[in-house]
């Protein structure tokens, strides 16, 4: 099955509601917020959220299955002020899992990434249980800087931070 990747749009809030959903059932502890919680989201919630992939310094692309339109993945990176370029809400479906998308989706966003001017890198945190994930970062180039954060909905839990310097191998 082909896939395609685009960017959201504000328009396409109730579609980025349904794939946050899936996420939050599929991985709960990969994320900063509970199903719960997400569904009990407003409408205007979720259209800011739509709105914030497109901020300047923020990039968000989906991948969308074709020609069921059904979307499949996401990757996200946002500025933040202190930390710098930082990769968020990363997901691939089940079905879809092995067959490269979450490289293809990496991909993607390292390259918008290293195009901002000044940045050196880029940064994530991952659970310190999610061992799949680490290794895909670590495949990738990102390495453990050794910060450890407690995991927000649970802080006796850790999350791990990871890095990758811009025009290293990974990208």
């Amino acid at each position: 099955m082909t896939v395609v990747l685009r960017t959201p749009t504000e328009a396409d809030w109730e579609r980025w509601r349904d794939l946050r959903l899936r996420m939050l059932a599929d991985t709960p502890h990969a994320f900063a917020e509970t199903l719960a919680t997400a569904r009990g989201h407003t409408e205007e919630v979720w259209r800011e959220r739509c709105r914030r992939m497109r901020a300047p310094g923020s990039r968000t692309v989906v991948a969308v299955e074709v020609p069921t339109d059904r979307w499949v993945g996401t990757m996200g990176v946002f500025t933040d002020p202190v930390r710098g370029l930082f990769l968020v809400s990363v997901f691939v479906d089940p079905a879809h899992r092995g067959g490269g998308l979450a490289d293809r989706l990496l991909t993607d966003v390292l390259r918008w990434a290293a195009s901002r001017p000044g940045a050196t890198g880029l940064s994530l945190h991952v659970h310190e249980d999610n061992h799949r994930a680490q290794a895909f970062y670590r495949r990738r180039g990102f390495v453990d800087t050794g910060v450890r954060t407690p995991y927000g909905l649970d802080p006796t839990r850790r999350e791990l931070e990871m890095r990758v310097a811009f025009g290293e191998r990974g990208r």
